[in-house]
Order: structure tokens, then C-alpha cells, then sequence
């Protein structure tokens, strides 16, 4: 396998670097103005983006994004999947429109008859049958791990080192030395050391999930069918229905959250790999870019939160807020699980996450590299490593920042976006073969300047 020039490496990222300020002055300009925000940007994620500051958005539309300075770009990011639908989708923008203006009354407090049609939905694509709405896929995770805790009488969430799950606390946790949860780098004031709320072990590692269940305080599994937040990480074969059999021994709920993994295909990995979860998670995508999350649950489990009348689940108890299943997002929800991300739209979505894959494979092989590219259904990511990693503490000793930073510039600054997150991108139903062959095109091209035969 080929070895990395770094030395060629840092020049070329010097090179990008001086490429994208150059094209970009107005986003360079309202970065260096924004005096009163935090970290200078709206939310200071937005600082992952390279090249020392962010691109600005003018407008988006489909899965194109024109910035301050002019620049028509083909996102491949799409919003981390929120708007896995496409910029401002038709259907979802004209519902929500109605809502606000010949309707009226973006949030009342008071439920609207699309709600039950949305939950009914859910039903159908996931299967649980009872569901509650937030405004993101975090309310929906740190709301139903109370639940489970109630349902259970149980104190601990079992979690796989380097998952994510939107800001929950209890997520953010890895394996100490002995094993017992530690938070994890990075982790901004964990309110209470981690081994209090958390078991934590590797993903793909069924002995350790079982290891972990046997102390008999863990209330509920929380998982993506696939880790996608540190790199796509796909389950070894059978893991996934021996983490259903490991909690159905030990009557621990699994909680199955698919914000990422619905790229799987219309009822996510859920459907498509046949999961049974007991509590379910999804967010971003369903609202077409509005926000919007949920949670869905089994009559069992409602059952079992239904016997304690002293929780206070429908006031001040911890489980919701005045601005959840509000009248506008659950408009959005229901135009787009209805007319934007239907059954039929997957196919094609994939099919062009196949072709995306296939050319990466293609530049990696040509250039000897170690690298590997998966796919998840509609999603692709490309890795600087081979083979792929299995565990989310293995993907990230292996992540490359460096390499990031010049693959990202690089396509960049020649009209392309993936995620600033990792090396993700994601098919929606405006994406085109051309704008694959583009990006296809790219990738080659800076695997061919790196090894010095561009």
C-alpha cells in the first residue's frame, strides 16, 4: 500500500487554504465581524467546517447551496441529514406555509388532526405504535431515557464508546482502564461522573454488552443500528439480534435511534434489518428541515410508565416542552413523510450512494491507498484507513485530520460540499449521476495531486 507524503501533504493544505480565502471574501469578511457570537458563528459546531472559517449561506434549494460570494455548490452534506430531503422541499414548504399564513398559529399548546395521521405513519415505517413529538432527535433521546428509567426502575444507560446521540449526558462516555465508564475527551462539564449514569463498552462486542447487562441496573440499551457520528461503523453480522436477545434476558429496554441511520431506507435499518426496539428515536430528516423529532414506544412499555401515577408526565416532570408537536413541525413532518421521503424514494437515492462508493473505490484502488469507503443505503464515507473500523473507540485512533482537511478544502473550493464532520456524503432525491461523476472526479484528482502525479 502506498505511504502519505506528509511533508507533500501540509504543502497542499497550505496551498487549499490560501485557495479558499482567496475565493471566499465575503464569508471571510462576515466571519471576522461577528463580534457577538459565540466562537464567532451561530452555533459553534459551525467552527468544523476547514479553512479557518465557515461558508456563508446565501440560499439553498435541492441540493444545490449559492454562499454570500456567488458560489453555486452541490451539497452532499445536506444539513448531517437534515435536510436529507433536499434544500426547502416543495411539499414541505408549501405546508408549512399554509400553517403560517392562511392557517395560522405556529404553536398553540393545542394538538392539530395531522398529528395522529404522522404518528400512524410512524407506526407503519417502525412499527411502535405510541408516539411523542420534540423538536429534535436530543429532546427525543434525553426525554426517553427518563422514561426508560421510570419504566424499568432501573439507574444506568449501556451506551458504545464514541456514539453519539445529540447532547445527552449520559452518551458521552468511554471505557476507563477497568472498564468502567469515563467521560469521554472533550466532553464539555459533565454534570456528575459518567460510571454514575452510564455502562459503556465497544460496539460489535456482544460478550462485553452481556457483561455489562448482568450488574442488573441498566434500563435501556441506547444505539444506532450502524455508529455514524465518528465515521460509518456497520454491526458484524448477528450483532444486532444477539443486543435484542442479551436485553430480553436481562429485561433491559433497547432504544434504537435512527436520526442517521433512516438513510437506510424508509422505516430506517429498523425495517430493512427486521429490529424489534422498545423505544424508538428519530429526528432531523421527517421535518424536511423544520425542526422535529420523536419517540415511539411499545404498549408494554406505556403500560409499565403508566403504573407510577406519581411521575408527572403531563406537567413539569422532565418529559417535554411547550414548543414540542407544535402545529408548524408536525405540519412539516406530515408533508414530508407523505410526499418528500416516501417508500419510492429511496432507490434511486442508493443507487447513486452505490455509484458514489464505486468511484471512490475505484481512485483508492488506482492509487494503492489504504483506505475504504462504506456505504449505508443512501449514505457513503470514505475512510483513511483499510479495513474498515468495527468499534467507535478503533474508528477514532484511526480518524486523519489532516487528510480531512485537504479532501474537504479541496473539493470545496471546486463546488462541493460534504459533511465537515467526517468524509460523509449523502444522496437525496435532487442529487444527480452527473453531480457524482463530479465529486468522483475530485476525489481522483486529489488522491493524484497527493501522490505527486497531478
Amino acid at each position: 500500500m502506498t505511504t502519505v507524503n506528509r511533508e507533500r501533504l501540509s504543502a497542499l493544505i497550505e496551498r487549499e487554504r490560501e485557495l479558499y480565502s482567496a475565493q471566499n471574501p465575503k464569508s471571510r469578511a462576515a466571519f471576522d465581524a461577528a463580534d457577538n457570537l459565540f466562537g464567532r458563528v451561530p452555533m459553534t459546531w459551525m467552527n468544523k467546517w476547514s479553512g479557518g472559517f465557515p461558508i456563508y449561506l446565501d440560499r439553498a434549494h435541492g441540493n444545490r447551496i449559492v454562499d454570500i460570494d456567488g458560489h453555486e455548490l452541490i451539497d452532499f452534506a445536506l444539513g448531517d441529514t437534515g435536510a436529507m430531503t433536499g434544500h426547502s422541499p416543495a411539499e414541505t414548504v408549501a405546508a408549512v406555509q399554509r400553517r403560517l399564513g392562511e392557517l395560522g398559529g405556529i404553536t398553540t399548546m393545542l394538538p392539530t388532526e395531522e398529528a395522529q395521521w404522522v404518528g400512524a405513519e410512524l407506526q407503519r415505517r417502525f412499527g411502535l405504535p405510541l408516539w411523542s413529538f420534540t423538536l429534535s432527535a436530543t429532546d427525543a433521546n434525553r426525554w426517553a431515557v427518563r422514561l426508560a428509567r421510570l419504566a424499568t426502575g432501573r439507574s444506568k444507560i449501556l451506551v458504545f464508546a464514541y456514539a453519539y446521540h445529540g447532547s445527552v449526558d449520559e452518551t458521552f462516555a468511554v471505557p476507563g482502564p477497568d472498564g468502567v465508564a469515563v467521560s469521554r475527551p472533550g466532553n464539555v462539564a459533565p454534570p456528575v461522573p459518567l460510571d454514575l449514569t452510564t455502562r459503556v463498552v465497544e460496539f460489535n462486542d456482544i460478550d462485553a454488552v452481556r457483561r455489562e447487562l448482568a450488574h442488573g441496573d441498566v434500563a435501556a440499551v441506547l444505539t444506532e443500528p450502524a455508529m455514524t457520528n465518528i465515521g460509518i461503523v456497520l454491526p458484524r453480522p448477528g450483532f444486532m439480534e444477539e443486543l435484542r436477545a442479551a436485553c430480553d434476558e436481562t429485561g433491559t429496554l433497547l432504544m434504537i435511534d435512527e436520526t442517521h441511520t433512516i438513510s437506510t431506507g424508509p422505516g430506517g435499518a429498523t425495517q430493512a434489518w427486521g429490529l424489534r426496539p422498545d423505544i424508538f428515536i428519530i429526528g432531523k430528516a421527517i421535518g424536511g428541515g423544520i425542526p422535529s423529532g420523536t419517540y415511539g414506544i411499545t404498549e408494554d412499555v406505556a403500560r409499565r410508565i403508566g403504573v407510577h401515577e406519581d411521575a408527572d408526565i403531563v406537567d413539569v416532570g422532565g418529559v417535554g416542552g411547550t414548543l414540542a408537536g407544535n402545529a408548524m413541525s408536525v405540519a412539516a413532518m406530515k408533508a414530508t413523510l407523505e410526499s418528500v421521503l416516501t417508500d419510492d424514494t429511496w432507490p434511486a437515492m442508493i443507487e447513486l450512494a452505490t455509484k458514489f462508493r464505486e468511484g471512490v473505490e475505484a481512485a483508492i484502488a488506482e492509487f494503492d491507498l489504504p483506505w475504504t469507503c462504506t456505504q449505508l443505503g443512501a449514505r457513503a464515507e470514505y475512510r483513511f484507513v483499510s479495513p474498515a473500523p468495527m468499534s467507535g473507540s478503533e474508528s477514532a485512533v484511526t480518524g486523519d485530520a489532516e487528510l480531512e482537511e485537504y479532501f474537504h478544502l479541496y473539493t470545496a473550493n471546486r463546488g462541493v460540499l460534504i459533511t465537515p464532520f467526517h468524509n460523509m456524503a449523502l444522496m437525496c432525491r435532487d442529487t444527480k449521476a452527473s453531480d457524482v461523476d463530479r465529486h468522483t472526479e475530485l476525489f481522483r484528482a486529489a488522491c493524484a495531486d497527493l501522490m505527486g502525479e497531478g
